[in-house]
């Protein structure tokens, strides 16, 4: 699974707001643009689309500019990704509004249910204030510490022998 592009750019560009957040200042587009290191027009088009999904707010004219929409703790990666990309799902069955499982009698169908809801529930758990923070790197899954694997049970650990 790979975020396309666009939605990368969405999630520079939105922690780069996040800096800005509570400040009272309203952000243009070249501001950031010049901040982040994205083209502009790429930058255009996402304060559009960011927009249109209710993450920013954007005004026109003099003194205009856009800000985010809520508190940057209240935007998580996954509002970020689903505004750029729709539905987090990593498979077609998994889509509430598509059943268009090219296996009819599929076995592993019920699986992914439960998969793509610990991947959204992590992207969920993540926000701008979070990633607005430099330079610490955001924390993954408690498994990862915690020698469990991804389905939560503890990895088996080999017995010793000991000899006589």
């Amino acid at each position: 699974m790979r975020l396309s592009s666009l939605a990368d750019y969405a999630v520079v560009l939105l922690a780069a707001a996040a800096r800005h957040c509570g400040a009272g200042v309203r952000l243009n587009a070249t501001r950031l643009a010049e901040e982040t290191g994205l083209p502009l027009p790429t930058v255009q088009k996402l304060v559009s689309r960011l927009s249109a999904a209710g993450l920013i707010e954007s005004t026109r004219g003099s003194g205009g500019g856009f800000r985010l929409a809520r508190p940057a703790a209240a935007i998580s990666l996954a509002d970020v990704i689903e505004a750029i990309e729709g539905p987090i799902a990593l498979t077609p069955c998994v889509d509430e509004a598509r059943h268009d499982c090219a296996v009819e009698q599929c076995r592993v169908r019920g699986a992914w249910s439960p998969v793509n809801a610990l991947v959204r529930d992590a992207l969920a758990s993540v926000n701008l204030t979070q990633l607005s923070v430099r330079p610490e790197p955001v924390e993954g899954p408690s498994f990862l510490a915690t020698g469990e694997d991804r389905t939560g049970l503890r990895q088996a650990q080999p017995e010793r022998i000991v000899e006589q």
